[in-house]
């Protein structure tokens, strides 16, 4: 018979929290992204193991999209399933996400982001997931054609249903994310956080969006932290075999490995190293080291993996010469 999940009573002693924006929420610095690794596909006691653990660890907060598996719906399901079985109890101390905006069911109603759209893919998301509302509920990307008034006005009537307690964005740019919070505002209901791709290898937020969501007062929560794995000691010897890059079937393609970011790679860890720590540990701690970034998204594989990215909390200064080397080597 299978053992009831009871939690570890010190989870809250060694995990960092951060204020996220100007709210009342609380994020830990590191958050638990179902985007990979928990879908069908995928062992069931192994990615309950990994949600387990992170909650054990401190890590409140489970991101989670309506078409994260595969196959679509079923990360959902699957963290329903862990729910049910014992992580529900908890409830009140999780912080659990999910979004609607890319694909997600055939025809012209299952993309993007009008008004039917999102109302039916939460709605979907929460009996998946067996629960009555999410904490955070996303906008995954802007719609080119649909007005921003309807997709932000509907994020609005979520929170006034009370199907979400909050709402956020992401991969909006800081143009389109300036008109999304306008209409937010128009409608009193805040934007509590900003979902997009950081890394060190990824710095498109850095010019405009980071100084508007300080100044708005909004979190920032970081995805691809460790750029599709680049940023770990998988590449430091070229393109293994069982590499996302080598398959080329995800984000990353073998094509985007060059001989140029391997040597920034194999120059990166060097610092690591200097630091006591692995590279990836050190771009997890680049990233918190800024304030504004509330939280770094990890994906995990293995309880392993995920106990190894904890350990970034471990060192998130750097001197200004650490920080000058690292800026010298991603300019190369």
């Amino acid at each position: 018979m299978e053992s009831i999940y009871k939690a570890n009573e010190e989870r809250y002693a060694s995990m960092m929290y951060r204020r996220c924006g100007r709210s009342g929420i609380l994020l830990p610095a590191v958050s638990l992204g179902l985007w990979h690794n928990f879908g069908s596909v995928d062992v069931f006691s192994n990615f309950s193991k990994i949600a387990y653990t992170a909650f054990d660890n401190g890590i409140t907060h489970f991101d989670l999209a309506n078409n994260y598996g595969p196959v679509y719906g079923s990360a959902e399901e699957n963290f329903g399933r862990i729910l049910k079985k014992g992580l529900g109890v908890y409830r009140d101390e999780l912080l659990i996400s999910t979004k609607a905006g890319y694909d997600m069911w055939p025809g012209p109603y299952g993309n993007w982001g009008s008004r039917k759209y999102l109302m039916a893919s939460l709605d979907q998301s929460l009996k998946r997931m067996g629960l009555d509302y999410v904490d955070i509920f996303y906008s995954h990307r802007p719609d080119p054609e649909t007005p921003i008034e309807e997709t932000m006005g509907a994020l609005a009537d979520i929170v006034r249903q009370g199907k979400a307690l909050y709402v956020g964005i992401s991969n909006y740019n800081a143009e389109q994310t300036a008109k999304a919070l306008a209409v937010l505002k128009e409608h009193r209901v805040p934007c509590l956080i900003h979902q997009a791709r950081y890394s060190m290898f990824d710095r498109w937020t850095e010019p405009d969006l980071l100084p508007l969501l300080k100044e708005e007062g909004i979190g920032m929560i970081a995805f691809s932290p460790l750029a599709q794995g680049m940023l770990t000691n998988k590449y430091l010897h070229g393109i293994p075999e069982n590499s996302r890059a080598a398959r080329s079937t995800g984000h990353l393609q073998r094509e985007q490995v060059t001989e140029d970011k391997i040597n920034k790679i194999r120059l990166l860890n060097e610092l690591a190293a200097q630091r006591n720590q692995t590279l990836a540990e050190m771009a997890l701690a680049w990233l918190l080291k800024d304030d504004r970034v509330t939280s770094v998204l990890i994906g995990a594989s293995s309880v392993e993996q995920l106990l190894d990215n904890l350990k970034a909390l471990r060192n998130t200064n750097f001197t200004a010469d650490e920080q000058e080397r690292i800026e010298r080597i991603l300019k190369m």
